[in-house]
């Protein structure tokens, strides 16, 4: 998968659940004290984009605090406000001066977990884009959704299917000439056409699938969230632990993997574990290099591996030293190994199975910050998938 970057429609009123909003956005609802659209985000982010647009409407304020100008596993965030509705296809046209290439667009009341990777490889070079297609549980009445397969790899409408948009596409940059500066609707006036003239590609997934626009959704959300989204974490030091150690390394070709790191990476995903990477980065604050070059190197290297379908769910990194040489950067701090604020950061965002979990480090100072989070702690060995497959295994 090349650079993309992705698009997140944030601006809808949701009417049908307005009683149960409590005068939120509807993608800010709270489930399990956190914004819906923040599940949305932690689960794209781990792929590997140039940016991340927020598209927002109603109620924007809210969205644009808490994500504006923010960064999520080294990806950055920017909201752009509607100044009137504009529907879920004119909302895009503010993304034209920004030169977009194609990219990935995503519903901001929709969660699902499609492979990004087959949604784009699903996309015949005649189409101009590719959606993702889920099984029709609850839409028997919504046109706009359901009566929707898959016939020769297009999209196709059909009367009595049993599949419907599980608002999850992939559009080429040609895609924006349909986009004018207008309020119109993706679903009800492009995408029909598009498909009916063989232009849209898709694929079926069975993966987990919420819409929280309906109050039936809306009202089972934290419960199927939680439960879908509960997994074991590892926990990995990266220099020593995923690469070798020599010293500040801040450059992709100073940047190499050691034994069974990549074998050992596909074999926790393979085992759904959630992979964190939790590092001391104190060459940012002695000025050896910049939090741009260390994000720079580390999408350098979710972009390699994303190649082989492994994935860091999100990194924190600590910045700060005693003796930095660059004033803001120069306290002690929890967030510094052996302190574990890091660690407790990552558990307060995601829902994880502590006793399930582990951390694998190279130095002292992950024993103890480990042993001060309660986890399982292991220094790691000479071959990183033999350490893997045995304590996943003994889990």
């Amino acid at each position: 998968m090349y650079s993309l970057d992705l698009v997140v429609l944030a601006g809808g009123k949701g009417s049908r659940i307005k009683s149960l909003l409590n005068k939120k956005a509807k993608p800010m609802a709270i489930f399990n004290k956190k914004p819906f659209l923040e599940y949305i985000i932690q689960n794209y982010c781990k792929y590997h984009f140039k940016n991340i647009f927020i598209l927002t409407g109603y109620k924007s304020q809210e969205i644009i605090s808490k994500f504006h100008k923010s960064y999520y596993n080294c990806i950055s965030i920017n909201c752009l406000n509607e100044k009137k509705p504009m529907g879920t296809a004119g909302a895009l046209n503010s993304l034209k001066k920004r030169n977009l290439n194609d990219f990935i667009l995503i519903n901001g009341d929709t969660f699902l977990d499609v492979d990004l990777n087959k949604l784009i490889k699903s996309c015949s070079k005649d189409s101009l884009g590719s959606l993702a297609l889920v099984k029709n549980k609850s839409y028997k009445s919504n046109k706009k959704l359901s009566a929707m397969s898959l016939k020769h790899n297009k999209i196709v409408f059909q009367k009595f299917s049993k599949y419907m948009n599980g608002g999850v596409y992939f559009f080429k940059k040609e895609f924006f000439k349909f986009i004018q500066n207008k309020n119109i609707s993706l679903e009800d006036e492009i995408l029909p056409n598009l498909i009916s003239e063989k232009k849209i590609s898709g694929l079926i997934t069975n993966n987990f699938f919420l819409d929280i626009g309906t109050p039936k959704n809306f009202k089972r959300a934290e419960k199927l969230l939680i439960n879908s989204c509960s997994k074991p974490a590892a926990f990995l030091d990266r220099d020593g632990v995923i690469n070798y150690d020599t010293g500040y390394v801040h450059k992709f070709k100073d940047f190499k993997f050691r034994p069974g790191v990549i074998k050992g990476l596909k074999l926790l995903i393979k085992k759904k574990y959630y992979i964190f990477i939790i590092t001391n980065q104190a060459g940012i604050g002695k000025g050896i290099f910049s939090i741009n070059e260390f994000y720079k190197l580390q999408n350098q290297i979710k972009e390699k591996l994303q190649k082989k379908d492994i994935y860091f769910d999100d990194i924190n990194y600590c910045p700060y030293h005693p003796k930095a040489k660059l004033r803001k950067y120069r306290k002690v701090t929890e967030l510094r190994k052996p302190g574990n604020l890091m660690i407790q950061q990552i558990k307060k965002k995601w829902h994880i199975k502590h006793n399930k979990s582990f951390m694998i480090g190279d130095k002292v100072s992950d024993k103890i910050c480990a042993n001060k989070s309660k986890l399982y702690f292991e220094f790691a060995e000479k071959n990183f998938y033999s350490q893997i497959k045995r304590i996943t295994n003994k889990n």
